[in-house]
């Protein structure tokens, strides 16, 4: 996969997971809330992945 989809994916996965850590945050859901966290990290980690690929021209 390349960088710009890394990022893309990253970025979905990170507006995802704020998503679901904002519902938790309303509902007083803990389990949605840690699923979300856990979802955004996910999405960081992504872009972290992609911006590697970027700084090694994508061959990663």
């Amino acid at each position: 996969m390349g960088e710009m989809k890394d990022k893309a994916k990253g970025m979905g996965n990170e507006a995802a997971g704020n998503t679901k850590q904002a519902v938790g945050n309303a509902t007083n859901d803990h389990s949605l809330k840690a699923e979300g966290k856990a979802q955004e990290r996910k999405g960081e980690a992504q872009n972290l992945k992609g911006e590697a690929k970027g700084a090694l021209g994508n061959k990663v």
